[in-house]
Parts: C-alpha cells; sequence; structure tokens
C-alpha cells in the first residue's frame, strides 16, 4: 500500500484490485432532475482579454451548471453542534490544553479521575487564561492568583480569602460538554440548547473488526471551508503531489465522474471516480458541521471485502485558521507498514499538507480582499469540481447561522477583526498557552505557527516522544565521537586506533542520521523549483 495512500483521501482509487460500490445507504434529495443550466459568467466584474482557444470556445457547459430560482435557507445555529477538539491520545495528563473553536477559546484537561473537562478559557477572577495553569490534585489552577476549579467549575480554594470567609457562588467558570467518542474529543458549544448525544458522528467503518487506522492532527494557516474544498478535491492530487511516492503521478490527471446521492439539510454525499475506472468506486460523504469522509471497498482474489476509509475532521479556529484530524484506516494493511515508525507517517502527512499550504493561503486572502460569493470568483468544472460547489452551495443554506461564511451566491464577512497580539512577550504567551504542555515554544525553533513542528508535533505525543529520543541519541553518539577520536589520538597501536576511528565514523553517522529525523520532523518541506 502506497504511503501517501495513508495520508490523502483520494489516493486509494489508484488501486487495480477488484472494487465494488460501497454499500452504504443513501437518499436522493430530488427524485428527477433537469440538466443544470450552462454556467454564465455575465455576474461577474472582469473579463478575459485573451482570445480562447478553439476547444473552449462554445464548450461553457463544462462549467458547474447554475440553479434558477432562491437560495433555499434552513434553520442552523453552529453553536448547536459538535466539534472535533483534540485526538483523545494527545491530550496531556498532567496539564490543560488552550483550544478554539471559531472564536471561543477553551480548556480541556483531565481531572484526577482521567476524565476529560473543558472550560471557557478564562478566570472568573481577572481573566487570566485558564490554559496557563497547572493541575493540582485533578483540580485545574489559575496561575495569576491561585483560584482552583472542580470539574464542574466551581471555585473550590482562593488563598487571599479569608479562612471563615465563603467562595462567591459567581466565583465559576463557563463549561462546555465533551464527549469521548471513537477516540475523538468532541465539544458542544451551545449553552443555551441541551446536548444533543444522538448528533455524535458515529463512522462505521472504524468499529469494524479488524479495522485500523493511524490518526494525525495538524493546523493549519486557512480557514476551514478552504481546508475541506482542498480535501473533497480529488483533482488536484496527481498534480499537487506528483512523485510524493509512486502513487500520485502528474500524467494521471483526468477528467473525473460524478454522481450525487444525497443533499440534505446537513450536507451531501455521492459517487466519485476517475474517467479511466469506468465507474465510480468511491463514495464520499460531508456532513454537518465540518466532518468528511471518503469510503472505498475492494474485493480481493478471495472473495472477502476491504474497507478503506479517509476521516477527515475539521474544526474552525478563528479566522484564517483551522485544525484538523486526519484518520485513515483499512481492515487490510500492508505488512510493509510495520517496517516504518509512526513518526515517519505523522511526516509524510505533514508534507502533503505543506504541499498545497501555499496557494491555500492565497486562496485564503484573495476571498477576504475581494468579499464576494465564489461564484463570482471561481470556474468549477463538472469533471473536477463538482463537490467545492455543492459545499458552498451548502454554505449558502446554513451560512447565515454561522459567524462568518463564503457561500456560492452568499457571504457574509466576520463582524469583528481578528484580533492580533502585537506585543512579542504577549504574543509568545498567548502560543505557550494555545500548546500543549509538553510541546511548547523550546529551543528547536523559534516561534512559527507556519512550522512543521509548531503545525504538528507539539499536538501529537507520539512525535513528541520520538524528538526526545533522537535529540538524546544524538547527544549520545556525539559524545561517543569525541571520545572515540580523542582515544584513537591518544592511543599507539595501530589496531586500536583502526578500531576507535571505525566506532568514530559509526557515532558520527548515527548523530547525522538522528539530525536528519530531527528536521523531517521540524521542518517544511520546499518543492525542487523553489529551492535554492
Amino acid at each position: 500500500m502506497a504511503l501517501l495512500l495513508l495520508h490523502h483521501p483520494f489516493l486509494y482509487s489508484n488501486s487495480t484490485t477488484t472494487t465494488r460500490t460501497p454499500s452504504i445507504t443513501t437518499t436522493l434529495s430530488h427524485s428527477t432532475t433537469k440538466p443544470p443550466p450552462a454556467f454564465t459568467r455575465s455576474s461577474r466584474k472582469w473579463g478575459c482579454s485573451a482570445v480562447a482557444s478553439p476547444e473552449i470556445v462554445g464548450k461553457e457547459d463544462v462549467l458547474v451548471g447554475e440553479e434558477k430560482g432562491r437560495v433555499d435557507v434552513v434553520d442552523y445555529d453552529w453553536t448547536e453542534e459538535w466539534y472535533p477538539l483534540y485526538l483523545a491520545k494527545n491530550v496531556p495528563e498532567d496539564a490543560p490544553l488552550g483550544l478554539t473553536v471559531f472564536d471561543k477559546q477553551v480548556v480541556l484537561y483531565r481531572d484526577g479521575d482521567g476524565e476529560f473537562r473543558c472550560y471557557e478559557d478564562r478566570c472568573p477572577h481577572r481573566l487570566a487564561k485558564l490554559s496557563e495553569g497547572q493541575l493540582i490534585d485533578g483540580r485545574l489552577e489559575c496561575l495569576y492568583h491561585g483560584w482552583q476549579f472542580d470539574g464542574d467549575g466551581k471555585c473550590v480554594k482562593i488563598p487571599q480569602l479569608p479562612a471563615d470567609a465563603k467562595i462567591p457562588k459567581s466565583a465559576c467558570t463557563k463549561t462546555y460538554e465533551v464527549k469521548d467518542s471513537q477516540g475523538v474529543i468532541w465539544i458542544w458549544m451551545s449553552h443555551k440548547t441541551p446536548p444533543n448525544p444522538a448528533k455524535i458522528p458515529w463512522f462505521e467503518n472504524f468499529a469494524r473488526p479488524g479495522f485500523r487506522d493511524i490518526s494525525t492532527i495538524h493546523e493549519l494557516p486557512y480557514d476551514h471551508s478552504i481546508l475541506l474544498e482542498n480535501l473533497m478535491d480529488p483533482a488536484h492530487v496527481p498534480i499537487s503531489h506528483d512523485r510524493t511516492d509512486w502513487s500520485a503521478k502528474r500524467e494521471d490527471a483526468q477528467p473525473l465522474v460524478f454522481k450525487v446521492t444525497e443533499r440534505t439539510d446537513r450536507g451531501f454525499a455521492g459517487f466519485w471516480g476517475r474517467e479511466s475506472e469506468n465507474g465510480t468506486p468511491s463514495f464520499l460523504r460531508f456532513e454537518a458541521p465540518c466532518n468528511l469522509q471518503n469510503n472505498r471497498e475492494i474485493v480481493d482474489e478471495k472473495g472477502v471485502t476491504n474497507y478503506f476509509s479517509g476521516l477527515f475532521l475539521c474544526r474552525p479556529t478563528g479566522q484564517g485558521k483551522s485544525m484538523l484530524i486526519v484518520r485513515f484506516g483499512n481492515t487490510k494493511r500492508s505488512p510493509l507498514v510495520k517496517l516504518f515508525p509512526e513518526w515517519y507517517f505523522h511526516q509524510n502527512a505533514s508534507k502533503v499538507f505543506e504541499q498545497d499550504m501555499g496557494f491555500l493561503s492565497s486562496q485564503n486572502e484573495i476571498l477576504m480582499r475581494e468579499k464576494v460569493p465564489t461564484k463570482e470568483l471561481y470556474l468549477n468544472l463538472r469533471s473536477s469540481d463538482t463537490w467545492v460547489a455543492e459545499y458552498r452551495k451548502w454554505m449558502d443554506k446554513v451560512g447565515h447561522g454561522m459567524p462568518y461564511h463564503f457561500g456560492h451566491s452568499t457571504i457574509s464577512m466576520p463582524q469583528e477583526a481578528a484580533v492580533i497580539e502585537h506585543a512579542p512577550a504577549g504574543f509568545v504567551a498567548s502560543m505557550v498557552a494555545s500548546l500543549p504542555a509538553k510541546g511548547g515554544i523550546g529551543t528547536l525553533q523559534a516561534p512559527n505557527l507556519a512550522n512543521r513542528y509548531f503545525r504538528h508535533v507539539v499536538h501529537c505525543k507520539a512525535c513528541r516522544d520520538a524528538l526526545r529520543a533522537f535529540e538524546a541519541w544524538k547527544n549520545g553518539f556525539s559524545v561517543v565521537a569525541a571520545v572515540s577520536v580523542t582515544f584513537a589520538i591518544l592511543v599507539s597501536g595501530r589496531q586500536w586506533k583502526a578500531l576507535l576511528l571505525l566506532s568514530t565514523a559509526v557515532c558520527l553517522a548515527g548523530a547525522h542520521a538522528c539530525s536528519t529525523a530531527l528536521d523531517m520532523n521540524t521542518t517544511n518541506f520546499i518543492r525542487t523549483h523553489r529551492r535554492l
């Protein structure tokens, strides 16, 4: 199984093994439909001065069609949803973790019983970040004045309060409901509507016997809607990720076939495939608020059905920012996977996202600057961009219930500009508070949110452990090499000199290998034509 297959939703469709349509129940929202009308460009405020190429003239029907009539708007409240907050295995056991959902700052931690607890990330005393605090006997302590809070958000200790005084009832934090489901921590954002457990997503393939997955988490510098667009766009894979491994090749870029089978108020679903496959073997489903899965069933030579899933759980973390939990799994894994450590797959996943980062960030900037719906800016092709158009049209339905949105025909800009902390001390303190205690700003490099270390490693326990191990081994090899070369100089026997010099060479090679591994986990991918 290709390595890149484990880190991108669309790469396992290259398989030549017999496939079949996934046995997933879907509903068709429109029993009868007419061919969509051709896309018109008269609404654009600009035009192309160049002469159109011959094969494009008269071919405007290659674009995704426009639907006539008014946009259907449905009831929607972004707070009445469960958002993927974090991978349960990566939540520190002895420190609080600061996170955000849109512009809401929360703090997540484990109490004395190992239960997950979540508050608004500010102390009711003087608004200090509780995520900068510490855990004492299972209670979260604010490090400003030492106020301590139990799992229900009630203040149970104020050091400055007289012994005979009672703690004010108002000395409590605003709590959020969190649930652990299939290894992911989900948060319910509403304080008006009671949590609805039925809305927590359940992913059938991940509950199948023998199903195993590799999970990673990434912080990305662009809006969650742009991230989701990218994840549901199979057409870019052969180009953007060309030769990342052998499963992605730019010469494989070709028209795609899409079949939308379901449109609801909560999302859409359908099948897709490459034109050369003569079918649509892959199934994609998007579901509110920002969950995407891509599934495929492959029947082996023995007639056994193997299930493959790419799961993408996105969380908006503010204007121009998002966090993504990626989970790739299957019921049949190549034995070669066992030869590679977990951190290797994680850094390979980071490389895939870095390959897209530049143009997705610029796309984000243009959307914010132009302040118009995407139909005024995009040229969505039927044979590559159907899912993107479906997603933006879904945003038209529900965007009014979000803090801001970019829809196909509608748009609502953020009412308040993003807060930027200009003071260096405040910037550093804020970053420390928003990162796990086991991977904050250390000696590896200066604060840089575009760096792989801060986008992934600080959020991943396995990669942090690997980095510590590599750092220790590198130091150990360096010390042994220095001692060996010193003795090689001092001893007189030729055999001893040769043995010690050989030992020095081996240790230096080991130190170099460790440095290379450290770089793989802390340095961004740079395309060949962009390198110095």
